[in-house]
């Protein structure tokens, strides 16, 4: 097993350690398939993490072993890996920012095998940027995710809000409201559960927004939560540390009917496929401009 490796990503040379060390035994993809991966995907993935905050899924022993979720910024990373701290109760957190191609594969080496993205900036962490709804199904029902997504786009759509979809590489999906950054976190998780509350009360057989999952009864749960300070979802194109190395990947409306997707269409075990959705830009209808929520509130309660 070679010790190292070096990597060119934009304008550095990163050392890879133990590039042979095996993360996915199921597939057998090593730390040289992730780095490669990230390095590959990175004019994609990028742009979605830049100025946010993360919080980074390590498994230094791959898939099987400890899994830690690590907030602050070891010391020993590198200067030019950007930091941000931020408060918390009693004190801040020195997140990494991930701006750049070299960080991503920085990341990689350190066995990240999985990005988790606040949904507000680093210059501007109380106010968020992204609403994101978790569709998450009670078992492997991806038809009843497909559903439940669709009947929350029509919502959204009534509401005159444009969303987007992503898949989890686990068992759903998100769908995704950009917002102007005007927002607070409080209004817009407040605005959230309102949203999912309006959709469960139409729906009250299929939908839930029970939080304990004895309470949901085989229905599937429209999680809100992520939608408050310092939470996170998972970074557009990221790796799950689950058995196939499926990717949460971007998609399309059009794309939800077609009846083979599921939430782990995309994974490493094929990078060409993952690149080429990237590169059919499945997000480019959706305006770069986010909206207030102000307006979307009046007319979700004129559904009342």
């Amino acid at each position: 097993m070679s010790d190292t490796t070096t990597v060119r990503a934009g304008h550095r040379t990163v050392t890879v350690h133990r590039p042979d060390k095996v993360l996915f035994p199921d597939c057998g993809l090593t730390k040289a398939d992730v780095v490669g991966y990230y390095r590959r995907v990175a004019a994609f993935m990028v742009p979605q993490l830049r100025d946010r905050p993360l919080m980074l899924e390590r498994r230094p022993d791959g898939t099987e072993g400890p899994r830690f979720m690590q907030k602050d910024t070891p010391e020993h990373y590198p200067d030019w890996v950007r930091r941000v701290r931020v408060p918390k109760e009693g004190g801040t957190v020195t997140h990494t920012v991930c701006d750049n191609s070299a960080t991503l594969v920085f990341l990689a080496d350190q066995a990240c095998l999985t990005l988790h993205r606040w949904l507000s900036r680093a210059d501007r962490v109380d106010w968020p940027d992204r609403l994101v709804f978790d569709l998450d199904p009670p078992g492997d029902d991806f038809p009843a995710v497909r559903e439940a997504a669709h009947r929350l786009g029509e919502l959204l759509d009534q509401l005159r809000l444009p969303s987007t979809l992503m898949t989890t590489g686990s068992k759903g999906l998100h769908v995704i409201v950009p917002l102007d950054g005007n927002t607070t976190f409080d209004d817009s998780r407040a605005f959230a559960r309102e949203v999912a509350e309006t959709l469960a009360a139409r729906h009250p057989d299929e939908l839930t927004t029970a939080v304990r999952k004895d309470a949901r009864g085989g229905r599937l749960f429209l999680d809100t939560g992520r939608n408050a300070y310092a939470q996170t979802a998972v970074a557009p194109w990221s790796l799950r540390p689950t058995e196939g190395a499926p990717v949460a990947a971007p998609l399309s409306w059009e794309q939800l009917d077609d009846k083979e997707l599921t939430a782990r269409s995309w994974s490493l075990t094929d990078p060409d496929g993952v690149l080429e959705q990237a590169r059919a830009n499945p997000w480019a209808g959706i305006s770069s401009r986010g909206r207030a929520l102000g307006p979307a509130r009046r007319r979700l309660r004129a559904l009342h």
